[in-house]
């Protein structure tokens, strides 16, 4: 999640809510009589449902996430939401999970045993397979290139198998938290790399196939599942490269040559801050198959239509994911499910407390003159798998779509702000200014009007380490050019991704107030005579 075009100075200003000297709009008796639905109780009896221990934590391709799927399907059908893909409310993503078929590996000629020796993981497997076999191995070490460090300097990895350490920095002091767009520049341009030279396989030392364990084993066995976007399929292309993780002991066993081990060349590199690049002279084989199963696997979209004739091709959409990361994989845990009451519970029930405010409008002939889509995504904990691939596919056209506001995270308070006076009255407001001045002008005015809620817009910070801009299903709007907005309550510690994230400590009237903050941008965004011009350039500065 990314900064806007202010200054650091002033952002920190901006970012306590500073609704008093901003004009305020009228107050829409509408908006306000209708706003009722979403309400505290409402909020419970829904994530209660959605967040309890039957749904099994919501996973993605999971009966937990059917269920929750099948729950908002049947509420967005029971108060009168229309199916939009055709006449149904699920739009179907194509997701397999991808298994290994067979698997063999040589050293000098001697079979290696999978799950002790190595591991391949199925879904970086092309869809043909690979065989490939070699009498050299160019060791890599981190394979990373940066200021005078350079583990490449000096080799020929053109076509060749290259082997290297699966993680670490030798030029960053242990501890040193991580950047995380320095990081993904850094594969980025090894990946580009290793394409250019045409790298025939990559073996990587992993300590976690030393640590393999039978409840390890039994997760490797089930398969992993995979999205078939467009962009996960081109991507796959372009690194068609085999990959095979190795224990450290078979490493050992193909540095033998070179009189070394992998202890004594760790200690080497971060000692001198040099590399050891070399060659082995090692026969080594490899060869992997996969097959994939269809999983099913679906967004739930429930569609309001627009009353004004011209206005209504255009859509509001209003998102929030509804998958969670499932059961926990510790045998010995005592509470084995990770309920996702927040994450993302709550904005998913934020999501259709707004449909029945809308819905109870529209009946009563003041629905909006746009026409609204109320989106949850699957998927997001996987990487934002449902928006990204509603974006390759979407159900109205981009043009038409005005701007997404997004819920993800909006019941509990953060690190930041627990003990604080205004604890029970801010939220984390994402990306607002990055496409929009106008949305960003709209945001306040509808604050200084309605709820006077302190908006917090730390996370716009372009030096973010978290990068929270990028890890929600607003971006895959972004990246569209359509104005956004990110309601999150900054909870990156206390049971983030935990057993202990459960329905008895989301706070529900902070969960309604967000929400109703959320609802009075929508009704009008929905029904103001413009939609928000994109006079930005999706980093906070103005278009040249």
């Amino acid at each position: 999640m990314n900064k806007k075009f202010l200054t650091l100075g002033l952002a920190s200003v901006l970012s306590v809510g500073c609704f008093a000297q901003v004009k305020p709009l009228a107050p829409n008796k509408d908006a306000i009589r209708f706003s009722k639905a979403i309400n505290p109780a409402d909020g419970f009896k829904h994530l209660s449902v959605l967040a309890s221990d039957e749904y099994e934590g919501r996973e993605t391709g999971t009966k937990g996430a059917w269920m929750a799927a099948d729950y908002i399907k049947n509420y967005f059908k029971s108060i009168g939401l229309k199916g939009p893909v055709n006449g149904d409310y699920f739009q179907k993503i194509d997701l397999v999970n991808v298994t290994l078929k067979q698997s063999q590996l040589t050293v000098n000629g001697q079979p290696k045993e999978y799950q002790k020796d190595y591991i391949v993981s199925p879904t970086l497997i092309s869809d043909k397979g690979f065989t490939f076999s070699t009498d050299q191995i160019v060791f890599v070490g981190y394979a990373i290139n940066k200021g005078t460090y350079n583990d490449f300097a000096g080799t020929d990895i053109k076509g060749k198998v290259v082997m290297m350490f699966s993680a670490g920095d030798p030029t960053v002091k242990a501890g040193t938290r991580v950047d995380r767009q320095a990081y993904r520049a850094m594969l980025e341009s090894r990946a580009k790399y290793f394409a250019e030279n045409q790298v025939k396989a990559i073996i990587l030392i992993d300590p976690m196939v030393d640590r393999i364990t039978e409840n390890t084993k039994k997760t490797l066995n089930s398969g992993r599942v995979m999205i078939k976007t467009n962009a996960a399929l081109e991507a796959q292309k372009q690194n068609d490269v085999p990959r095979i993780s190795i224990s450290t002991a078979v490493a050992n066993e193909l540095l033998k040559a070179s009189n070394t081990t992998v202890t004594d060349l760790q200690k080497k590199i971060i000692d001198s801050q040099a590399p050891a690049s070399q060659v082995l002279n090692v026969p080594f084989s490899a060869s992997a198959a996969k097959t994939e199963t269809p999983v099913r696997c679906e967004n739930v979209l429930g569609y309001l239509e627009g009353s004004d004739p011209v206005l209504k091709k255009e859509v509001l959409v209003l998102t929030g994911h509804y998958d969670h990361i499932g059961l926990v994989t510790d045998p010995n845990a005592t509470d084995k499910v990770n309920n996702g009451a927040d994450d993302d519970g709550s904005g998913t029930t934020g999501v259709l407390l707004m449909a029945k405010a809308f819905m109870d409008a529209k009946k009563a002939g003041k629905g909006p003159k746009r026409s609204i889509l109320f989106m949850t995504v699957v998927g997001e904990e996987k990487g934002l798998w449902g928006s990204d691939w509603y974006s390759e596919h979407p159900v109205f056209p981009v043009e038409n779509t005005i701007a997404d506001l997004n819920t993800d995270m909006i019941g509990r308070v953060g690190e930041e702000y627990l003990g604080k006076p205004d604890s029970a009255n801010y939220i984390y407001s994402v990306g607002s200014r990055m496409l929009s001045s106008d949305l960003a002008n709209l945001q306040d005015r509808v604050n200084a009007t309605y709820t006077k809620m302190k908006l917090d817009f730390k996370y716009d910070d372009p030096k973010d380490p978290e990068q929270i801009y990028y890890r929600s299903d607003h971006y895959n709007f972004a990246k569209l050019g359509i104005p956004i907005i990110f309601y999150y309550d900054g909870m990156l510690q206390q049971d983030y991704h935990r057993p202990g994230d459960e329905v008895s400590k989301i706070n529900f009237q902070l969960l309604a107030k967000r929400a109703h903050l959320t609802y009075y941008i929508a009704w009008e965004l929905a029904n103001q005579a413009k939609r928000p011009v994109v006079d930005m350039d999706g980093k906070g500065n103005p278009k040249k």
